[in-house]
């Protein structure tokens, strides 16, 4: 059993690609035992495959019918079925949520795509960029030019793995009390535009333009941007509130009284031509030993090789490495039920046997499904 708040909760795993692993990642770290579907004959399980580790992998043959009826089998015994295929592709298998839910009424099944199980685009094909574009996220972010994506990380990982996550978790809480399972519907689009609530909120109130690299929160603000070091680096600052700002003019010398009208809209261009003089001054290094630590709200740009060894990340083990592969800790932490990184990412098939007879499955019940050809 894993460790983790999670811990006794079973889940089958339909394998899939990018957020539909990465949540099934938070779940094993969070202790659920996960049993992943993969297809027969797949390829797989490189330790590098991080958002693939801590769950059992079982590789079926989905077009025969052992294969499904062997999948039915493990839904019985269930709390979570998770599965990230277009619309109706589960029901043409024979795996949709009413034939499971007649095998176990308590279950929950959580479904993800890009655009939702319905709509007028729920069948056409798409990646995060496109979610994004359609919730104005996309828009919204990058400088005058043109919108930039920002990695895969506000449509599929954001707004689709945590908040099937967090609809696992919730939907896991109501079956306890009611007995009774039910679908989630989780759309990248609805979770991107979710995560959107803040700004659109600030766009009513009259606070925010829909001009790139002109809002406070968008690298318009001086205060609130990366800037170049001597050395060719980056330091990031996001000094808004007074007393903030008033320390970021104290430590970077910016005695100028233009500096004073730190809201006036029109003057941060000007302004910010003046910040990237002096940060241009002295190298990153430098800057970390007058700013780090401080109330400027300050930190240097590290890349991902310079994350694992910084100090903060270090004292927190926020970057471990595990199987060789350096590579994100557990998240979120708890204080009794202690999360952890439960295995390596399995290879495809690597435990037709031994996780099939951990779920219930007679030794025969797999030589009929090896004689079949189904596993």
């Amino acid at each position: 059993m894993g460790s983790g708040p999670l811990s006794g909760i079973k889940i089958v795993e339909f394998a899939g690609i990018g957020p539909g692993p990465f949540c099934a990642m938070l779940l094993s770290d969070m202790g659920a035992e996960i049993i992943r579907i993969d297809r027969k004959g797949a390829r797989g399980g490189s330790p590098a495959d991080i958002g693939s580790r801590g769950r059992k992998s079982v590789a079926f043959d989905l077009k025969k019918p052992e294969g499904i009826e062997a999948c039915l089998k493990l839904i019985e015994s269930a709390d979570v079925v998770q599965e990230g295929f277009r619309p109706g592709v589960m029901e043409r298998l024979g795996l949709g949520p009413d034939v499971c839910f007649a095998r176990n009424p308590k279950l929950v099944y959580g479904r993800m795509t890009g655009w939702g199980q319905t709509g007028p685009l729920a069948n056409a094909a798409g990646h995060d960029i496109n979610y994004i574009a359609l919730t104005g996220a996309l828009a919204a972010i990058g400088r005058d030019e043109a919108p930039v994506p920002p990695l895969n990380l506000v449509g599929d990982f954001g707004g689709g793995a945590l908040y099937l996550a967090m609809g696992i978790c919730a939907a896991l809480v109501e079956a306890a009390s009611s007995g009774k399972g039910q679908v989630i519907d989780c759309a990248m689009t609805d979770g991107a535009t979710s995560l959107m609530s803040m700004f659109y909120g600030f766009k009513a109130s009259g606070m925010w333009s829909l001009d790139r690299a002109s809002n406070m929160l968008d690298g318009g603000a001086h205060f609130y941007d990366v800037y170049e070091t001597a050395d060719g680096k980056f330091v990031s600052i996001g000094s808004i509130e007074p007393q903030f700002y008033a320390l970021l003019r104290e430590k970077a010398g910016l005695d100028d009284d233009a500096f004073d009208q730190q809201m006036d809209r029109a003057a941060w261009s000007d302004l910010k031509d003046k910040l990237k003089k002096v940060f241009k001054s002295k190298t990153r290094d430098a800057w970390d030993e007058i700013m780090l630590g401080t109330d400027i709200c300050y930190a240097p740009v590290l890349d991902m090789d310079e994350a694992a060894d910084h100090p903060h990340n270090a004292a927190r083990q926020t970057l471990v490495e595990h199987d060789g592969v350096v590579q994100p800790n557990v998240a979120p932490r708890f204080s009794r039920t202690e999360s952890k990184i439960q295995g390596p990412p399995p290879q495809i098939g690597e435990h037709n046997d031994t996780a099939l007879g951990a779920w219930g499955f007679s030794d025969e019940d797999v030589a009929a499904l090896k004689a079949a050809d189904a596993i």
